[in-house]
């Protein structure tokens, strides 16, 4: 038998937090994901499907809600508690009746969320984001430090950073450069 011991995306036992300067940057772990895809000629029950399974209607071209995120034409990734939420592709794959693709994403992502007064001198040093002109509830595709993020806007001084599991360590270092260098 195995021993297996889960990991954070930045390889802890616990989510790294890291303040400087009253900013918060902190790694989210307790977050199931579930990217769920329209099929063709199913556009409106993919967008159904995410309002039943969300409570919420799906969020719009660049929009986000508090358990959804729009990543492209006719897809959306979903959020839930892992802790109590964590067969969240299957249980979502188990309403779509053929109208959506859904996949297993936790794994594959690592989500940093920032919080603070300054985040806007923070982010326009690590990406292209208008950051400041954003009030809430928005969620666009960016890069930083050359790798493909979402960056969702839960509230005015609270950002979530997703970027790839893979690259989490040099997605981390990038934003607490972005840190120490604008603060």
């Amino acid at each position: 038998m195995h021993d297996l011991i889960a990991i954070t995306p930045l390889g802890g036992h616990e989510p790294r937090r890291d303040h400087h300067h009253g900013q918060d940057l902190i790694e989210v772990t307790d977050v199931a994901l579930a990217s769920v895809a329209a099929r063709l000629g199913q556009e409106a029950a993919g967008a159904a499907l995410v309002a039943e399974v969300t409570g919420a209607e799906a969020p719009a071209p660049g929009r986000a809600s508090s358990s959804a995120f729009w990543m492209g034409p006719d897809q959306w990734m979903v959020e839930a508690p892992f802790a109590t939420q964590e067969d969240l592709a299957r249980e979502i794959a188990g309403k779509a009746s053929g109208v959506a693709s859904v996949t297993e994403q936790t794994d594959a992502w690592c989500r940093f969320d920032l919080k603070g007064d300054r985040l806007g001198d923070v982010l326009e040093r690590v990406c292209n984001a208008d950051v400041r002109r954003f009030t809430g509830g928005e969620a666009i595709r960016t890069a930083i430090e050359h790798l493909g993020c979402f960056l969702v806007v839960r509230a005015p001084g609270h950002f979530s950073v997703i970027g790839p599991r893979s690259s989490a360590g040099s997605l981390h270092h990038a934003l607490l450069t972005g840190m120490h260098s604008a603060l």
